[in-house]
């Protein structure tokens, strides 16, 4: 496996490689997703909704997007300055804790992101910040693949807060911290894609009804004020924030 450790105490480099990794994870989901499943015959029945945005609209998303990846690449020279202090709970011996505690790193990695991100969510909902923080992402109203990462600056910084977070709050790898970046970008162009794939009763079976599905999102830029969970739809069933119409619209997405 490639040594992390002597990048993760260069700032620069560091910064560099997470920018790196996002971009190619992104230009890799969002145009794998954008060539084989938008516009083509086969996907037709799962578009959730007919009409799709215009071609201006899609590249807006896309330079949003790249200029997103700056603040996270800055995000990483900071999380480098603080691993160099000792201040981060950043471990390169993979057998210290184990391949068990590995996976399950990333598995709480990303409840405590689908937390971070359903409050910091709300709060940019809020009136006096909505114009200010994420305004810029709701401008796609039907999101394409590439509107994963559109976003303002200010709600860039907020965005990549979650990367600080989670090192100083418990112990990770970098491989585990590379293998969240990679879900956390797939799912989040999943929520944007704008197709539904998730079988019929989804959303109303015992165990997936925890998670969320593009319809969930898609609803979101539609109605604005619901359902504003990320990977999980916990947070949006404990503070009823579901769309009412939620399980009725899937369903007509998955007749």
């Amino acid at each position: 496996m490639f040594d992390l450790s002597f990048l993760i105490q260069k700032p620069f480099l560091f910064g560099f490689f997470i920018f790196g990794i996002v971009l190619i994870r992104y230009l890799l989901f969002a145009g794998l997703a954008y060539l084989i499943v938008w516009k083509r015959k086969w996907s037709d029945k799962f578009r959730i909704r007919q009409i799709y945005p215009d071609q201006k609209i899609i590249l807006y998303e896309f330079l949003n997007s790249i200029h997103t990846f700056i603040y996270f690449a800055l995000t990483g020279s900071f999380i480098s300055y603080l691993y160099n202090q000792g201040l981060t709970q950043i471990y390169m011996d993979f057998d210290r804790f184990g391949g068990l505690y590995f996976t399950a790193s990333i598995f709480l990695a990303l409840i405590v992101h689908d937390t971070y991100f359903y409050w910091t969510h709300r709060f940019m909902h809020l009136k006096k910040i909505f114009p200010y923080f994420h305004k810029v992402h709701h401008k796609s109203v039907n999101p394409s693949p590439w509107a994963a990462f559109s976003f303002h600056p200010l709600e860039s910084i907020v965005e990549a807060g979650i990367l600080p977070l989670l090192v100083l709050l418990f112990p990770l790898h970098p491989y585990a911290l590379s293998i969240f970046l990679a879900v956390m970008t797939l799912l989040n162009v999943e929520g944007h894609l704008g197709y539904e794939f998730y079988p019929k009763g989804f959303t109303r079976h015992f165990f997936w009804k925890y998670f969320n599905t593009s319809t969930h999102h898609n609803m979101h830029h539609q109605f604005f004020s619901c359902n504003y969970g990320l990977y999980f739809n916990w947070w949006d069933q404990i503070m009823k924030t579901n769309h009412k119409n939620y399980h009725s619209y899937f369903k007509t997405m998955r007749p």
